[in-house]
């Protein structure tokens, strides 16, 4: 620290543990029992080639939020990805600057438009949020698509209810703010049920399947109910 007065020590200690991990690594540094450091003239190429190994040895993997902006889901009317987190036992981790920032005023901003559609309420200093919101807000963006499929297909639009049969011409998928939907059709009707990838194979087939309690459905492949299963 003596050689930049306005370092701190958490700089330097986390800069002690860098070359470190090099010099266990790679060799390419190396440390005198006084603490100080001896370093190659070429220790940026070293450093560069130290992290090229560590990048491909350890990939970075980004996880999928939500397909949908951070900004639209501030006022969508249904269930988003800001909504789950709201309500989430352990939500994400947020950092307070970048995303994590941008997040944190999305929610504050969403927790506003929540409370203006009644779906939840200030309780002393905090937010509540009705039990029941994320299948309320669920429901309405699901009708809304249906109605648009209506006028798209020509065809009404048939709820799925819990333990009735789902069947017809597996047509496509539509992307949702709460997930992913098969769209199944009858000659008189279809129906919008949760979009599973072992689906992905079958567009354009017949598919059968009854819906559980849980909305889980075991579909079967093919007009009879004896063919081939694709749980």
């Amino acid at each position: 620290l003596k050689h930049d007065p306005s370092a701190t020590e958490s700089f330097a200690r986390t800069h002690v543990r860098r070359l470190e991990a090099i010099r266990r690594a790679t060799g390419g540094v190396e440390r005198e029992p006084n603490g100080t450091w001896l370093i190659a003239p070429d220790h940026l190429d070293r450093v560069a080639n130290y992290e090229g190994q560590r990048a491909r040895a350890e990939p970075v993997v980004v996880d999928k939020l939500s397909s949908m902006a951070l900004e639209r889901q501030v006022s969508f009317d249904g269930a988003t990805w800001l909504d789950r987190e709201l309500v989430a036992d352990r939500p994400e981790p947020l950092h307070g600057s970048g995303f994590g920032r941008d997040v944190r005023e999305a929610q504050a901003r969403r927790r506003q438009w929540l409370i203006a559609q009644g779906l939840a309420y200030e309780e002393q200093d905090r937010i509540v949020y009705r039990a029941n919101m994320l299948s309320i807000l669920r429901q309405r963006e699901l009708n809304r698509v249906a109605g648009q499929l209506s006028e798209e297909l020509g065809l009404p639009y048939a709820e799925a209810r819990s333990g009735g049969r789902v069947e017809g011409t597996l047509r496509r998928s539509v992307e949702l703010a709460s997930g992913k939907y098969a769209v199944v059709e009858k000659s008189r009707e279809f129906t919008l049920v949760p979009w599973r990838p072992v689906l992905e194979r079958h567009v354009g087939k017949e598919v059968s399947g009854v819906v559980s309690g849980e909305g889980e459905i075991s579909w079967t492949v093919g007009r009879q109910r004896s063919g081939p299963g694709v749980s």
